[in-house]
C-alpha cells in the first residue's frame, strides 16, 4: 500500500515510516542510552517512540498488515518496562547493566529469524517503496536479504561491545564500549543501506558506474576526528591514540574531498538513476 507522495500532506511522515531506521530507532535510542541510572529513561523513550511509530504507521497505513519490526518494537520495551517497574532493586541494577546487549541480541535474533522464514524485516519497508512487480525480483529480494544480514550483524557486533565492556571491564560506561564502537557499527550499516543497492542497479542494469566505495566509508571518515576529540576529552585513551585519530580523519577527509572534486562531471560517468530498490 503506497502512502501519500513525499509532496502532500503527510508526504515526509509517510517518506519516515517507509524506512527501516524507523522501526529499528527504538532499539537504538535504547542500547545507547541505557546504562546505570538511566534505565527507565531509556526504556521510557524507547517505548513512547515505538508507540508513536506504531500509530502513526497505523494511521498512515489504514489496512496495511503489521511490520515485524513495529511489533518487535512495542511488545519488547512494553514488558522491559512491566519489568522495570516490578523488578527488585536488584534486578533493576542487572538491567542497568546487561538490557543493552539483551536489546542488540533481541534484533540480531529479529533479523536473522526474519531471513530464515523468508521475510527479511527491510523487505516490508522496501515493499512500501517499490510497485508489485519489483516484489518477487531477484535483485530486490538479494538486496533485503544482504541488508538486513548487515543490520543483523551490525547489532551483533553492538551486544558483543558492550558484553566486552560488562563482562571483561566491568565498565558499562565505557566510551569505546558503549558508544563508540556501537555507534560506528550502526553508522556503517546506515552506510551500506544507501550505498548498495545503488551498486546491484549499476551492476545489474548498467544504470550508470557503481558508486565507489568511498561512498560507503565516507560517513565513517566523518566520526573518526569527533572520536579523536572525544576520546582525548574524556580521557578514553592514550593522548597520542586520540591526536592520530584526528590526524587520519582529517587526512581521510581530505583524500575523499579530494577524490570528488577530480571526477569526471562530463559524459564519462552518466547519471545514474535513483534505484527503485532503494530503502531511504
Amino acid at each position: 500500500m503506497k502512502a501519500a507522495s513525499s509532496t502532500a500532506p503527510g508526504g515526509r511522515l509517510a517518506a519516515a515510516l517507509e524506512s527501516p531506521f524507523v522501526g529499528m530507532s527504538p532499539w537504538i535510542v535504547f542500547s545507547v542510552l541505557v546504562g546505570p541510572g538511566r534505565f527507565g529513561l531509556a526504556v521510557g523513550l524507547a517505548l513512547g517512540l515505538s508507540v508513536a511509530v506504531f500509530c502513526a504507521a497505523r494511521r498512515l497505513y489504514r489496512g496495511a498488515s503489521l511490520k515485524i519490526l513495529e511489533v518487535a518494537d512495542v511488545l519488547f520495551f512494553a514488558v522491559l518496562a512491566v519489568v522495570g517497574v516490578a523488578s527488585s532493586p536488584a534486578t533493576h541494577r542487572w538491567l542497568e547493566t546487561y538490557a543493552g546487549e539483551i536489546s542488540n541480541l533481541m534484533l540480531v535474533v529479529i533479523a536473522f529469524a526474519s531471513m530464515a522464514v523468508r521475510v527479511p524485516f527491510t523487505m516490508q519497508y522496501g515493499r512500501e517503496r517499490v510497485g508489485p512487480e519489483y516484489w518477487k525480483s531477484p535483485e530486490f529480494l538479494h538486496i533485503n536479504y544482504v541488508i538486513t544480514g548487515v543490520w543483523g550483524t551490525a547489532f551483533l557486533v553492538a551486544a558483543l561491545a558492550g558484553g566486552f565492556g560488562d563482562l571483561v571491564l566491568h565498565n558499562p560506561d565505557n566510551l569505546w564500549t558503549a558508544w563508540i564502537i556501537q555507534i560506528a557499527a550502526m553508522v556503517t550499516a546506515m552506510s551500506f543501506t544507501e550505498w548498495y543497492p545503488q551498486v546491484v542497479q549499476a551492476r545489474t542494469h548498467g544504470a550508470g558506474t557503481p558508486p565507489p566505495v568511498r561512498n560507503l566509508l565516507t560517513p565513517l571518515a566523518a566520526l573518526i576526528i569527533p572520536v579523536g576529540v572525544v576520546s582525548l576529552i574524556f580521557d578514553a585513551a592514550a593522548s597520542w591514540f586520540g591526536v592520530g585519530l584526528i590526524l587520519i580523519g582529517v587526512i581521510l577527509a581530505r583524500a575523499i574531498n579530494k577524490d570528488v572534486e577530480m571526477t569526471p562531471r562530463g559524459g564519462e560517468h552518466p547519471p545514474r538513476k535513483r534505484s527503485p530498490w532503494r530503502l531511504r
